[in-house]
């Protein structure tokens, strides 16, 4: 039964996917520089016999063709770049490229992409259709590694029918998973505005334009586009997160900077938002005698699980798992450049639980102290290969 015989091989392959993890987890690089992870990801596939190409300088792009290649076209997606952030865990695989490190867990979504593709590679005789392994750089900045990707082609010869993405979750206990359908994560756009006046001494602010009190007015004023123009039934998040100007108490600065983020699940209010956010924050300068520099970087759109898909995913993660260890993802604010793939085409992003309260491994994604418990890995390989090698997308969808 092929279902045993992949839960068999993540178990013989544990120790190996493991090794890779620690090789990756020593050794990141940050976005659109993971040349050494880049090679690395080669190896390992022309070591397990599957043909690659790369696009996007330091993509991987495997194919492995099952019986009757072209019944069933999956794609299974990783991300493999790091962040820049000095990692304080002690351990032997610590990172050893200072202010560089795998805190979002990518290294773990290339080991169980690697693994998956070891095991299906293995049993290719034994499933129908093919798999497209990517192997995707640049997750963690604008524009987002996966526009790029689609932009080079990823997504064509041969077109996949469906994609799954899965992502480490510290806040779900080792041995789960979860899914959701439809809205999973938002959107993410970055703010930028400069506030320009006449500065001068604090004592006479008549002789000057106060670039603080703007900046001041500015940010409250822009939380009632959230407030009181969104459908309330849709979140949404404005927030100003750095204020720069000024250095000392008796000088009105000339220039004040913000900078912030905008994030939604609607597409289409996501735009006519950034259409209020201008209008706003114009208004205001204009109405106390300042002048504005305003710049929104467009980035990532919302991450839609396709709902026939994610039904496909859970049913086979239930087989995978047993149900009682298949939850509901929770709706999460923050963003993923998945969300360029399930625009395209169905889409599937699913979590792996990898905290352990008992182990004391609790650490969210993007701390100096993120972790996972690794029993997690053979999962997270098993539930991949078992999604790329039943998953059938049916006219339905």
């Amino acid at each position: 039964m092929l279902l045993e015989k992949i839960k068999s091989l993540a178990k013989d392959y544990t120790a190996d996917a493991i090794a890779i993890r620690h090789h990756l987890h020593a050794h990141p690089e940050l976005s659109y520089q993971e040349f050494e992870t880049s090679k690395y990801i080669q190896s390992q596939l022309t070591a397990y016999g599957i043909p690659y190409t790369v696009m996007a300088t330091t993509g991987v792009v495997g194919i492995i063709e099952g019986k009757n290649p072209g019944s069933r076209i999956i794609a299974l997606r990783a991300d493999i770049d790091a962040l820049p952030i000095t990692e304080e865990n002690q351990v032997p695989y610590r990172s050893r490229n200072e202010g560089v490190m795998h805190a979002c867990g990518h290294d773990v979504h290339t080991t169980c992409l690697l693994g998956a593709a070891r095991i299906l590679q293995g049993l290719r005789d034994e499933w129908e259709g093919t798999v497209k392994l990517i192997f995707q750089p640049g997750e963690e900045r604008n524009p987002g590694g996966a526009s790029i990707m689609i932009r080079e082609g990823v997504l064509e010869n041969p077109a996949p029918e469906g994609i799954f993405g899965l992502h480490v979750h510290p806040q779900m206990e080792v041995g789960k998973l979860s899914f959701r359908a439809g809205k999973v994560m938002a959107s993410a756009d970055e703010i930028y505005i400069t506030i320009k006046g006449k500065g001068g001494h604090a004592a006479a602010p008549h002789w000057t334009t106060d670039t603080i009190l703007v900046a001041s007015h500015l940010i409250v004023a822009l939380q009632q586009i959230v407030s009181r123009k969104s459908n309330p039934f849709s979140p949404s998040v404005l927030s100003i997160c750095s204020i720069q100007g000024g250095h000392t108490t008796n000088v009105i600065p000339s220039e004040v900077k913000l900078m912030g983020t905008f994030r939604t699940m609607d597409e289409s209010w996501r735009f006519k938002a950034h259409e209020l956010i201008e209008q706003q924050a114009r208004a205001i300068a204009a109405g106390m005698d300042a002048e504005i520099d305003f710049r929104i970087d467009v980035g990532y759109p919302n991450v839609y699980n396709h709902e026939g898909l994610n039904t496909i995913a859970k049913s086979l993660a239930e087989n995978f798992m047993g149900k009682e260890k298949v939850e509901e993802t929770e709706l999460r604010m923050g963003a993923e450049d998945f969300g360029y793939y399930s625009q395209q085409i169905p889409g599937c992003f699913y979590r792996l639980g990898t905290g352990n309260l008992a182990k004391g491994i609790i650490a969210g994604v993007h701390t100096p102290t993120f972790n996972i418990d690794e029993t997690a890995i053979t999962i997270g390989m098993g539930i991949m290969a078992w999604l790329g090698a039943k998953a059938k997308i049916t006219g339905n969808l």
